[in-house]
């Protein structure tokens, strides 16, 4: 297949499969093409066929996804969508090793299983890792056998700490894709995906694509209404009418992945300051709040001043539908939290600076609080814009899937902080 993307100078091939086609790119160092085909395969291409504008449904498809994931914080090779049917990615090496993330049991996992009835869910997720070797069916591998091959890719030697990161990454994935496909009433019932060593940062990443070979959606939960390749596989015969509903299936996913970059729940925090010298504080919450995509408004109003202005904005944001969650900033004797958790059934947190001479005695005003009130306390800006996200994230996806994001974040950084402690004491 002549490649799409027409207005960049192409290098060499640098990897070709059953679905895509991989080329450099001279002009953009450190980067590839990675170009789609019309074609359908399954059982390691023991079934083949050709599937007109199946390139370009994998292509948004992936493009999608990546986007989705990207912006959520997962590191991912993607770099942008090109054309129809081809995308860039920073040039990786690839690890050879599929990771399967399952939540219902289903497929090979009831062969190599029996006795496991299908349907049974996973909690958490079952992670399964397999070998890409065509000549043996892609045999599963433990995470001892990876180990133990001591793969090398990109400088990058792959040991424990690379496969707890792995294994990590897959499940925190999944569990976004999960998330997201959950508000349009769809089962997001298992995933395979890989990763690859970037060749210039030296970093594992999300790489090749997720598209709709990468997993299995059952709309509503229901097998029946099955939309992904499972329905090619499940053919007992191929004509030109059954891969006319396979493409039908593959184009009602593509037209409604684009749908996983939004979302219909809208929320906002306001913050309350009791006076204008907290500002920074405030801004503090505010920046964090950005990290989130969480709106956020700053406003100056002291219960104790002025208790009837505090309730008149109060009454400001709760006439407009918008879900909204208040942080209450006031030092010294904070009446702003107990008044607006009083006052409002929105969610209310406290965040007060504290100050250096007075602030162990300042905190009581916060955490003491009278009967029939309920305004949690938390000192730190940030923890108060994560404390609104997390309320938020139970409705909006795109917001649940930055915290899932962070979460998986901050334990990589901490695994790789605990090797390099490790190799310099060694």
């Amino acid at each position: 297949m002549a490649p799409a993307a027409s207005d960049l100078k192409l290098g060499k091939k640098v990897n070709e499969g059953k679905t895509k086609e991989v080329y450099e790119l001279p002009d953009i160092p450190g980067c590839v093409l990675m170009q789609s085909k019309d074609q359908i395969t399954a059982g390691n291409a023991a079934r083949k066929d050709r599937m007109e504008g199946k390139a370009a449904i994998s292509n948004t498809t992936t493009s999608c996804v990546f986007q989705l994931l990207q912006e959520a914080g997962i590191k991912t090779a993607f770099v942008r969508k090109q054309s129809d049917t081809a995308f860039i990615a920073a040039h990786c090496e690839m690890i050879p090793i599929e990771w399967v993330c399952r939540r219902i049991a289903t497929g090979s996992f009831l062969k190599r299983n029996p006795g496991v009835k299908e349907g049974y869910k996973f909690y958490p997720p079952k992670i399964e890792m397999f070998y890409k070797d065509d000549a043996n069916n892609d045999p599963q591998w433990s995470e001892e056998q990876i180990i133990e091959a001591k793969f090398c890719f990109a400088g990058l030697t792959i040991g424990q700490t690379e496969v707890d990161i792995m294994a990590r990454s897959t499940q925190a994935i999944f569990e976004i894709l999960e998330k997201a496909w959950q508000p349009q009433n769809c089962t997001l019932v298992d995933l395979k995906i890989e990763f690859g060593v970037n060749m210039l940062t030296k970093e594992i990443v999300l790489a090749d694509v997720i598209d709709n070979d990468s997993w299995r959606l059952w709309p509503a939960g229901d097998r029946s209404q099955q939309k992904d390749k499972q329905s090619y596989r499940d053919l007992k015969e191929v004509t030109p009418e059954a891969l006319q509903m396979v493409k039908r299936n593959f184009e009602w996913v593509s037209e409604r992945v684009e749908l996983l970059l939004k979302t219909k729940s809208q929320g906002r925090v306001v913050v309350l300051m009791g006076s204008p010298s907290d500002l920074s504080h405030c801004e503090k919450i505010k920046k964090a709040c950005a990290t989130f995509g969480i709106p956020c408004e700053l406003r100056v109003t002291s219960a104790h001043k002025g208790p009837d202005e505090t309730l008149r904005i109060k009454a400001e944001y709760e006439g407009d539908g918008i879900p909204t969650v208040f942080v209450a900033v006031a030092g010294r004797s904070n009446g702003l939290g107990p008044v607006m958790s009083g006052n409002t059934a929105y969610p209310v947190v406290n965040c007060p600076p504290l100050s250096a001479d007075w602030g162990t005695q300042d905190v009581w005003s916060s955490l003491r609080l009278p009967s029939g009130l309920s305004c949690p306390t938390t000192l730190s800006p940030e923890g108060a814009a994560q404390f609104a996200a997390q309320i938020f994230g139970l409705n909006n996806h795109l917001v649940w899937a930055k915290l899932r994001s962070s979460m998986l974040n901050t334990w990589i950084s901490l695994k790789q902080a605990d090797k390099k402690l490790r190799e310099c004491s060694l």
